[in-house]
């Protein structure tokens, strides 16, 4: 047989997978994955319920109902003052997944090059290389994920057609500064690039801190694409249904790659969405609270066990390093000694990284979870580091 894609070959199941598969095998709480335990909003569950017997199941158009389309303008408008026109500038994708893709589709040709910032979410680095493109990846470094801006600048040049942008960031859970913004809109604008704005977990901010999308900023409006997702901002991971505002310019590629890729999203899920996006304000601000207090017991229980926390400003995650406790291995050997010995699942953040030299000694938990699955799964840690002192750690690693 003729060897297949080699890129896709040469490409390992995701983290994310192994170690949910791993948490399943040894009954353990998966605090790896990063996908909420609770059901999303009843009203919003109900109206997809409802929409499915309206007798309008038929193929929808395109770039998403009229409905959701005009919700998506108006929670622009309503959140960042953005004026939409939601028939010209709104295609309704099946999950930001496929979003982040339809974008970079839409302006990315073979050999342009496209600048990522590291650690990075494990599909970027794949679809930038299936395109045909050049990645040019720039590292922000622990703990606190400040922008290296001299090597941001010399990661641009003649060839540079794009920067994908994840914030709230995944894993670090860092919000950018309004500074940052600014000086990666000066980098677009100089060197005249696209932005596609990964911008899943806007409603997800912590400590005061608030999303600011690059779109909003002077001379942007033309050069990004949005992207948010209703199985973030409603707890409804696998409804997977996500959407891209950009420039009338940009939005016909961008629906072209579309109707590529999967051509349109089941109606009454979309239906549904509509129906979230015009919630008052008390869900978005309650959705931030109520994850702000699951990260804050997660991390005084890991703080006490001895891990050290890194700064989580926004997301589903928060980043700890095990260093203090005396494990002698990696990352992944850790992950996995804790799955099969103390029964709870994280995620290794060297997965998050392209490099050979990436940090080996930092963890991703998801705090998405019942209060009650949190404590449970701190007190199965708590029985573990009772159960091996420092030399049981160092040989176990």
């Amino acid at each position: 047989m003729k060897p297949q894609n080699d890129l896709l070959s040469a490409t390992g199941t995701t983290v994310f997978t192994v170690m949910s598969a791993l948490a399943t095998q040894h009954g353990a709480i998966n605090l790896g994955q990063g996908f909420p335990d609770y059901e999303g909003p009843e009203d919003v569950v109900r109206a997809a319920a409802d929409a499915l017997l309206d007798s309008r199941n038929q193929y929808p158009p395109l770039t998403g109902l009229p409905e959701l389309r005009r919700a998506v303008a108006e929670a622009n408008r309503r959140f960042y003052g953005l004026s939409v026109d939601p028939e010209a500038e709104v295609v309704v994708t099946s999950g930001a997944t496929e979003a982040i893709t339809a974008s970079l589709m839409a302006v990315l040709n073979p050999g342009d090059e496209v600048v990522l910032l590291e650690p990075l979410y494990d599909i970027y680095l794949p679809v930038v290389k299936l395109l045909g493109a050049v990645p040019r990846i720039v590292r922000l470094s622990p703990p606190k994920w400040e922008l290296p801006r001299a090597e941001l600048a010399a990661a641009f040049g003649p060839k540079t057609k794009a920067i994908l942008l994840n914030t709230p960031m995944n894993p670090a859970g860092k919000v950018f500064t309004a500074a940052e913004l600014a000086f990666i809109a000066e980098l677009c604008q100089r060197h005249d690039t696209y932005a596609v704005c990964d911008e899943v977990y806007e409603h997800l901010t912590f400590d005061g801190w608030k999303h600011i999308p690059l779109m909003t900023l002077p001379g942007m409006r033309e050069r990004c694409m949005r992207i948010g997702s209703a199985g973030k901002t409603f707890s409804l991971t696998g409804w997977k249904v996500g959407y891209i505002t950009c420039d009338r310019s940009l939005a016909p590629n961008v629906a072209k790659a579309h109707q590529n890729l999967t051509f349109t999203t089941p109606p009454n899920l979309q239906r549904a969405v509509a129906v979230g996006l015009s919630k008052d304000d008390a869900y978005f601000a309650g959705l931030s609270e109520s994850l702000q207090e699951r990260r804050d017991f997660l991390a005084a229980g890991l703080a006490k066990l001895g891990f050290t926390l890194l700064p989580c400003q926004g997301s589903y995650f928060i980043t700890a390093d095990f260093t203090p406790l005396g494990f002698a291995g990696d990352d992944v050997a850790f992950c996995r000694h804790l799955t099969e010995v103390a029964k709870v699942t994280a995620v290794p953040v060297s997965a998050f990284y392209a490099g050979a030299d990436a940090p080996r000694h930092f963890i991703r938990f998801a705090f998405c979870k019942r209060l009650e699955v949190l404590e449970e799964a701190l007190r199965r840690l708590s029985a573990w580091k009772a159960s091996h002192g420092p030399s049981a750690l160092a040989q176990a690693g």
